[in-house]
């Protein structure tokens, strides 16, 4: 018996893919039972390493950090899919003076890291007298490339349709707009909606490179927070918080 993408596994491969998961279980809760324990026995699940939370100043300072991530995340969220989408039609004309361009584009800031793109605009651009904030740097940023990879994520869903969809329609007298708003974007979004997820997720990690240009998001609060002295240095504690509120969004 087979199915769609793989052939479905007999009893001995059931057999062994249940030994090898329960292995992989154990070796994680094993893992993590040795974090915990390193961390327990240099103390840092000491009450003194934990008392700078209780302090009303740094909750709100890590909540003007949180509003930060997720407007920085939200606007370049927004902005990558708009990208994205106009890079995706373009790339899929019939004319070639849209199709080369967007290829050009889209390939170009696909190969420079984020963090380079973030620098030129936040460093280079005042060279040229144009003046960036921080905010708009992060946002630009992850939008030129996060855009040019949905742009991709875009066509490739689009062209894994069979032909036979776009074919019936235009047999039908539909215009290419009405072929792709109208049959082809339909199917194509729930094949791409898991591979979109996971790009806005990177979006919304790579907000903490801000921290290099000293946008106060999460990330630049925490280092912030961490290297305070009177609280003997709280870098483990403010690290796992913080991890876990990226985890929770």
């Amino acid at each position: 018996m087979t199915a769609v993408l793989y052939d479905v596994p007999g009893p001995r491969a059931r057999r062994r893919n249940r030994i090898l998961g329960v292995v992989g279980i154990v070796a994680v809760v094993a893992f993590v039972a040795f974090v915990v324990y390193r961390l327990a026995v240099t103390g840092q699940f000491e009450p003194e390493k934990w008392e700078i939370f209780t302090f009303k100043a740094v909750q709100l300072l890590l909540l003007d950090a949180l509003l930060n991530t997720l407007s920085a995340f939200a606007v370049a969220a927004v902005l990558s899919l708009l990208v994205g989408g106009l890079l995706a039609a373009a790339r899929l004309s019939d004319h070639a003076a849209l199709r080369f361009p967007a290829m050009v584009v889209v390939e170009f800031f696909r190969a420079i890291p984020v963090l380079v793109m973030i620098f030129t605009i936040y460093y280079g651009l005042p060279a040229a007298g144009v003046t960036i904030s921080a905010f708009w740097a992060v946002v630009i940023g992850l939008t030129l490339y996060n855009g040019s990879v949905l742009a991709e994520v875009f066509r490739a869903g689009v062209l894994a349709l069979p032909k036979g969809q776009s074919e019936a329609a235009y047999a039908l007298g539909m215009r290419k707009t009405q072929v792709m708003t109208a049959v082809l974007l339909p199917q194509a979004l729930r094949a791409m909606l898991p591979t979109i997820i996971s790009q806005l997720v990177v979006v919304l990690k790579d907000t903490a490179l801000g921290f290099l240009i000293g946008y106060p998001e999460l990330l630049f609060t925490a280092r912030l927070l961490g290297s305070q002295g009177e609280f003997e240095l709280p870098i483990i504690p403010v690290a796992i918080v913080v991890a876990l509120i990226y985890i929770a969004m």
